[in-house]
């Protein structure tokens, strides 16, 4: 990590989606109608919309909203009808970018998105030109302090594939996508709390940015999140978290 402290990264970038609640909620609402459109209203029987539903309880998302996009989606109305795309490219020295999307119009979309690479120093590129570079799983971040033990026999009895603590003591777990659920429940169930927990696209190696291409990178990273029609954003590039 180049001396940088994952753990307050990891803080820092819980603190920046915090501050972007308003932004945050909107985006978990049109997950929640999604999933529900795609699988159902009950959470029980659609791991994709337990997920939603979690997101936004983690988000202090009054539960009477989370019902309404729930019965929206499930009622299949036509207003909420959103496409899911997903964008690749390149960001400063040659970081890769990951940008997930739900939108009701992809030609405003690709527009929005592609303004936003080339105004900050990157580029849109071909599908699959960095996916590759990326796995996707489950997550868990536990902070620092959190027994290894206790996290490592519940999460490999749940399903999930590896634990990593690294020097700071901060606990990371990985899972199939699918074992998701079951390894959060888990945890769950042992009074096991991460301090973060989601389905990601996991980078399998990373760029450090320094100085002003850090900046610049993050730049082109807050333009992109500030798209109405982004859901998520993924890199591979590592950047001090700001002070």
């Amino acid at each position: 990590m180049a001396g940088h402290s994952k753990w307050a990264n990891i803080q820092h970038r819980k603190g920046r989606q915090d501050a972007k609640r308003g932004k945050l909620w909107t985006k978990i609402i049109r997950e929640v109608t999604v999933a529900a459109r795609a699988g159902g209203a009950d959470p029980e029987t659609n791991p994709r919309l337990r997920m939603a539903w979690d997101k936004a309880t983690a988000a202090n998302m009054p539960k009477d909203n989370i019902q309404r996009a729930i019965q929206r989606g499930a009622g299949g109305a036509d207003s909420d009808n959103y496409d899911e795309i997903r964008y690749e490219g390149y960001g400063v020295g040659g970081a890769a970018v990951i940008v997930d999307c739900m939108t009701d119009n992809r030609t405003r979309t690709v527009a929005d998105v592609r303004h936003a690479f080339t105004k900050n120093g990157g580029n849109l590129g071909q599908d699959g030109c960095v996916a590759y570079m990326f796995k996707h799983c489950g997550q868990f971040f536990f902070a620092p302090g959190t027994s290894e033990d206790a996290v490592m026999e519940v999460a490999l009895e749940s399903g999930a594939d590896d634990v990593v603590t690294d020097d700071e003591g901060m606990v990371e777990v990985i899972c199939e996508p699918g074992a998701y659920t079951a390894v959060k429940q888990a945890f769950e169930a042992n009074d096991l709390t991460p301090e973060m927990a989601d389905v990601i696209m996991k980078p399998e190696n990373e760029v450090t940015l320094e100085g002003d291409d850090a900046i610049k990178m993050q730049k082109l990273l807050d333009a992109l999140e500030s798209l109405d029609d982004v859901q998520e954003v993924y890199t591979n590039a590592v950047m001090p978290n700001e002070e």
